[in-house]
């Protein structure tokens, strides 16, 4: 395994480009999907776990479209991150126009809008943990417009659909992966 894909060096990065604890957990989050998305495609967990703890290390410096993500897959590039790290990460954008062509980069896209909402459905439970929130409970949720309303909804189902699964199957490996990761999402 490269270096680059070392935890260490990937968390330094990231804290590097992204100061807000909002956004760095969001960054744990989807760290913790694609990794048990990798394991449960026999993917190489500390791959996918650097495309998720990376996927928005550029946005608090680039937040408008198209800047974030291709600023941060020109750093990517300049750090020595190979192409098909850099393409998954600039595909969870649709508006990049970078087709998702690997397992990794359509897990990256179902995930991500994914862990966010199942974060705030966490928020709401009485002891704002997110081992209480239920899959069913999430289902629930994404159906009502006003809770979480910046979530794009089209963006998880479709996730779903690329992957040949339903919202359900991705829930329930999301909530099992953030749930191992409880403490550092501070839920």
């Amino acid at each position: 395994m490269s270096d680059l894909y070392e935890r260490g060096r990937v968390l330094a990065l990231l804290h590097e480009h992204t100061l807000t604890e909002p956004l760095r957990r969001h960054a744990y989050a989807v760290e913790a999907a694609m990794r048990a998305a990798a394991l449960r495609t026999g993917g190489d967990p500390a791959y996918w776990g650097a495309v998720g703890l990376l996927h928005d290390f550029d946005y608090e410096r680039f937040p408008e479209p198209p800047d974030h993500p291709l600023q941060g897959a020109a750093i990517l590039r300049g750090l020595g991150y190979p192409e098909p790290f850099v393409r998954a990460i600039l595909s969870h954008a649709s508006y990049t126009g970078v087709p998702r062509e690997d397992d990794c980069a359509r897990w990256l896209f179902a995930v991500d809008e994914l862990c966010g909402f199942c974060m705030a459905c966490a928020m709401v439970q009485p002891d704002r943990k997110i081992a209480a929130v239920q899959v069913a409970s999430v289902l629930k949720k994404l159906k009502k417009k006003d809770f979480a309303a910046k979530v794009n909804r089209a963006e998880i189902a479709e996730g779903a659909a690329d992957l040949g699964l339903e919202p359900a199957e991705v829930t329930t490996l999301v909530l099992g992966a953030l749930a191992g990761v409880a403490a550092d999402l501070g839920l």
